[in-house]
Parts: structure tokens; C-alpha cells; sequence
């Protein structure tokens, strides 16, 4: 089955950096399509998850956390257009947060940080280990996407939305 791979802080602020195209190319018996710099992969063969997981922490010169999810729950995710009732606009960020295992719902949805009224981060779903949310374009808002992790107890990574049209695009060419 194909999958999807996406690892946790790489090549962010000068930290724990490598070639993902590198990788993607050394990786080419399994079908790996890189996306981006910051270590999203699509894996177009049918690859159990400990095999990938092994073959990629041997490229990286450092550890970190790769999270895998199966290609039909990121199609999924997107068929449903997770975002057609929420703001858009120039300043907000559409985003998807990979956790590295399923998500315990311990908050009502959607909730605002920092409060309801004068929100910079919304978090509007979580599907198993997919969290959905929008922020606005602001330095704070980016401090609470690692608050996010803390009240769900569960390490993320991620993404923005458009990265995810980007894998469903190749997926669905495949």
C-alpha cells in the first residue's frame, strides 16, 4: 500500500539538516517521491512501515521522529475539503499536524488559541492522527502550534495544506 512519509524538524532553523531529494533518490526501489525541504515523501510502493522506517533513519545523520501514514487517509482527508467553511485569506495558514501516534480527543473542537474571541491558532478537526487548523500570519501564532502538542500529549509535525494537495496530486497520478 503506498504511503506517506513525513519526518518531524528537519531543516528548520539551520537544525538537523539533510538533502531530502538525496534521499528521495537513494530511495527509488520504493518509489519515493520527495516534496519539499522539509521531509515529506511520498512512497509509491507497497512498503511494510518498519522497512521504510529503517531504510530512511539509515540516510539521516541524525535522529528524528518519521511518521508514517497510510496513502488512503490522506486522500481521504482531502476528498472531504476539510477547510471550505473556514477563513481564508493572504494572512491565515491552512495546516495539518502529523502525530506520530493516534490522537485521544481530550478537547472539545474547534478550540482557539489563545481564546474563542481573538484566536491566532484554531485547531477545527482531528482525524486519528491527522490534526487540522488554520493561523494567522503572526510571530505569536507559531509558539502555539507547540502548545498544541502539549495538550494532545503527542508529538506533530507540520504541514501546510497546500504540501498536502501536493501528495494527493502524485498520489492520485500514480
Amino acid at each position: 500500500m503506498p504511503s506517506v512519509v513525513f519526518l518531524r524538524a528537519v531543516n528548520v532553523g539551520g537544525a538537523n539538516r539533510c538533502q531530502p531529494a538525496v534521499i528521495a533518490k537513494q530511495l527509488a526501489k520504493f518509489g519515493v517521491v520527495n516534496i519539499g525541504a522539509v521531509g515529506t515523501f511520498v512512497v509509491r510502493e507497497d512498503v511494510s512501515e518498519s522497512t521504510l522506517r529503517a531504510a530512511i533513519a539509515k540516510k539521516l545523520p541524525f535522529k528524528c521522529e518519521i511518521m508514517i501514514c497510510p496513502a488512503r487517509d490522506i486522500i481521504k482527508l482531502a476528498s472531504k475539503d476539510p477547510f471550505s467553511r473556514q477563513p481564508s485569506g493572504p494572512n491565515i495558514t491552512r495546516f495539518v499536524s502529523v502525530a506520530a501516534k493516534p490522537v485521544r480527543l481530550p478537547l472539545r473542537l474547534p478550540f482557539n488559541l489563545p481564546s474563542d474571541d481573538d484566536w491566532l491558532l484554531k485547531v477545527i478537526a482531528i482525524q486519528d492522527r491527522l490534526v487540522l487548523g488554520l493561523y494567522r500570519r503572526q510571530m505569536k501564532a507559531i509558539s502555539y502550534l507547540g502548545k498544541i502538542e502539549k495538550l494532545l500529549g503527542v508529538a506533530l509535525t507540520n504541514r501546510n495544506w497546500t504540501t498536502i494537495q501536493k501528495v494527493v496530486q502524485i498520489l492520485n497520478a500514480a
